[in-house]
């Protein structure tokens, strides 16, 4: 089965190589920014047209924490938006290619019930921090959804949690959650600092998914042709900000105090997935968290220098 990964550089991307190389009956293609312009329909069709794919797993994507959502607004919807335009429009000629599609757990409102599944899909207003990000991954859900009427293709679209783990992008001001307080708490811990600052409350509730194991269920779902518009992929397990940061500091070994700054927005109090379509298929997640921040501090420590 020949497989082609755009995004192959990325946390999720370079995961999704790793998973899929391990075994023999795959053939990978990995598309990064340096291989193919995703800005660009005539490179994305060029490609898919050389390649010839029996999957495509759309993992590229410009993503980032609260503060790079709301300061870029512009560039995370005009840029999300144009990836998918042009894997989408290039595929329309090609209905015997499944695409499985990649898309994030902000997509659903922010007032939807928890555990929130499937069918909260745009039923009420966004997140306001990330709204733009969000409205380009609904847009691609409803280009595949016409893909899939008009043309007859093969369409999966995957929600994940929070997602962490190695190759992520590790950040004091873009990063999402667990990379940017890893970067942040390390620094503070080669600096002997006696206090760390943490934005809010620590009382909102987040799930994490450790990424291998959201490469692991699109591997699933390759392998047992699983057909569902929108797919929910979480780990089912949530903690406070608060007990993610004391996991963080055993982890660390930062013996400084940490200090909550209420200055800062919470951002949604609780945002917890609905996996039991995947989970009813056979799949469940097998990273508890400590095992996965474990592996991530591991890896950021080899690969990321600061000085």
């Amino acid at each position: 089965m020949k497989i082609l990964i755009f995004g192959s550089r990325g946390l999720v991307g370079s995961s999704l190589v790793r998973t899929f190389e391990s075994a023999k009956e795959y053939e990978v293609i990995g598309a990064n920014r340096d291989t193919a312009n995703l800005f660009s329909f005539n490179e994305t069709s060029k490609l898919i047209e050389e390649v010839l794919p029996d999957v495509v797993i759309n993992a590229a994507a410009k993503v980032g924490g609260i503060v790079a959502n709301n300061t870029n607004r512009t560039e995370f919807i005009l840029e999300n938006l144009k990836i998918n335009i042009n894997v989408l429009e290039s595929l329309i000629n090609h209905p015997e290619i499944r695409l499985i599609n990649l898309g994030s757990s902000c997509i659903y409102p922010l007032d939807a019930l928890n555990p929130i599944d499937e069918d909260s899909l745009m039923t009420g207003p966004l997140e306001p921090t990330n709204s733009p990000y969000a409205m380009a991954k609904l847009t691609a859900i409803e280009m595949g959804n016409a893909l899939k009427q008009q043309y007859g293709h093969e369409i999966v679209n995957l929600m994940p949690t929070n997602l962490y783990g190695p190759n992520d992008n590790f950040s004091p001001t873009h990063s999402h959650v667990i990379p940017g307080l890893i970067y942040k708490m390390h620094k503070a811990k080669l600096n002997n600092d006696e206090v760390f600052k943490v934005w809010g409350t620590g009382k909102p509730l987040r799930e994490f998914l450790y990424v291998d194991d959201l490469s692991d269920a699109i591997k699933f779902i390759v392998n047992n042709n699983v057909v569902e518009e929108v797919l929910n992929i979480g780990s089912g397990d949530e903690v406070t900000i608060n007990q993610l940061v004391e996991k963080l500091k055993d982890t660390i070994s930062f013996r400084g105090e940490i200090v909550f700054d209420k200055a800062y927005p919470d951002g949604n109090p609780r945002k917890l997935l609905n996996s039991n379509k995947i989970s009813n298929l056979g799949w469940e997640s097998s990273t508890d968290l400590d095992s996965g921040l474990e592996k991530t501090y591991s890896w950021f420590k080899e690969n990321i220098n600061i000085t």
